[in-house]
């Protein structure tokens, strides 16, 4: 009796060791330490003496720049219904990086005047402070006009001469979607123009994992010898 409950016994352990063993589930989106993990690995191309990265979202759509903003997160911070009156900077720490988001006002209106602009602007760059690594420029693209796009210039203009060096296009999902929408936009002549001054770094967001975005950050660091836009 004494050997088959010895021999039970190791079978347990046996059994709990497999399940423990090399074998883990599926990633769930839903999981926020298996995200946490997927952030840390895909910034391994920011220098090892970068403790922070800062980024600033800019674009055509309050609510695309807050979705964007929360899916970098990976939490509900930025309100996407309301449109924010301010610049707002909300920090995320991945493993022993600090990644800065810096979300802002809708700066394209036509009924923002210089001043104004000029005002969000440096608020913008006093928060991004020593200066943004990254612009990320999120499109709406049915939406985005020359007008806007001529908008979007002057904005970086107020941040430094050198701003489509640490820019990065991000072309939002179109409300409605239709067979080769994708394609359609990209070659949109507003959105078009805005691809290639930020050196032809796009991404689409539907299907973005969030990985590839980041690791696209960490090549913009990369590609600036791990220097900071200088505002």
């Amino acid at each position: 009796m004494c050997l088959s409950l010895t021999a039970l016994e190791e079978r347990r352990r046996e059994e709990e060791e497999r399940r423990r063993g090399p074998y883990q589930p599926p990633p769930s989106p839903l999981m926020i330490p298996q995200a946490s993990m997927k952030l840390s690995s895909s910034l391994e191309l920011l220098p090892p003496s970068m403790s922070e990265l800062r980024v600033v979202l800019l674009g055509n759509s309050c609510s695309e720049r807050s979705s964007v903003g929360n899916f970098i997160l990976g939490e509900n911070t930025f309100n996407t219904e309301e449109e924010p009156e301010r610049c707002l900077r909300v920090r995320g720490l991945i493993k022993d990086k600090e990644v800065v988001l810096i979300n802002t006002p809708d700066l394209l209106l036509s009924s923002i005047s210089e001043d104004e602009l000029r005002e969000h602007v440096g608020t913008c760059v006093r928060l991004s402070a020593p200066g943004p690594h990254v612009l990320l420029l999120v499109l709406q693209p049915e939406d985005f006009t020359e007008e806007h796009r001529q908008r979007l210039c002057r904005v970086l203009e107020l941040f430094s001469d050198r701003s489509f060096h640490h820019s990065l296009v991000l072309i939002s999902t179109p409300r409605e979607e239709q067979p080769g929408f994708m394609e359609k936009y990209r070659q949109h002549p507003p959105v078009k123009e805005m691809i290639q001054m930020s050196r032809d770094r796009v991404l689409l967001k539907k299907e973005l994992e969030l990985k590839e975005l980041l690791t696209r950050f960490g090549q913009i660091v990369e590609e600036n010898n791990g220097e900071h836009l200088k505002c």
